[in-house]
């Protein structure tokens, strides 16, 4: 069964270690047909004093929020229209794509982007999935919708997925995926 051993300067907190095991436990069972019981993570602590690279003595670097947490505080933000706030998770450079191809990289072009088509929105959330990778972290969120269509009718259960990476802290790109245009196309109908 597998070992992984890993040395870290003393000082991060016990979630920051919990979230390098179970990360390092999920690497090694997507990589090998190894039973979840079976795979040993050691976290061995060492003092700064007795640390050195290229001469100098290191403190621990600042642990990375965790991407997902990002994510939901962006998009709560997004949902009470807190611009401001959301603004604060961003990348310089971000970048947000929506069904038909819409593209924005400023939260105030999605806002009116969107005004036309519904009064508010809320997401339910079934599953928020990460993926860590070499650009960072890929964060996918997936549940339905409820709101109000623009004339006041209102409307649950349509599907979305959003998709993020977060790198440095920070949010890099949104994807979305959802089903509010059979929807509304739907509703129209009806």
């Amino acid at each position: 069964m597998p070992v992984v051993t890993v040395t870290l300067i003393e000082g991060y907190d016990d979630d920051t270690k919990r979230g390098i095991e179970r990360r390092l436990t999920d690497a090694i069972k997507a990589t090998i047909d190894a039973p979840m019981d079976g795979i040993t993570v050691i976290v061995n602590e060492v003092a700064p004093s007795n640390y050195m690279r290229g001469r100098t003595s290191r403190t621990p670097g600042a642990p990375s929020p965790p991407a997902a947490e990002l994510v939901r505080a962006f998009l709560d933000a997004m949902e009470a229209r807190d611009l401001a706030k959301a603004e604060g998770f961003l990348a310089e450079g971000f970048t947000m794509t929506f069904p038909g191809g819409a593209s924005f990289t400023k939260l105030d072009e999605l806002v009116a982007w969107a005004e036309p088509r519904y009064r508010f929105v809320k997401k339910s959330y079934q599953r928020v999935d990460e993926a860590v990778g070499e650009a960072g972290v890929v964060v996918y969120c997936s549940g339905t919708l409820s709101g109000e269509w623009r004339d006041g009718t209102p409307f649950e259960g349509i599907r979305f997925i959003d998709r993020f990476t977060v790198a440095g802290g920070k949010l890099v790109d949104q994807m979305v995926w959802n089903d509010m245009g059979e929807a509304k196309g739907a509703q129209s109908e009806a």
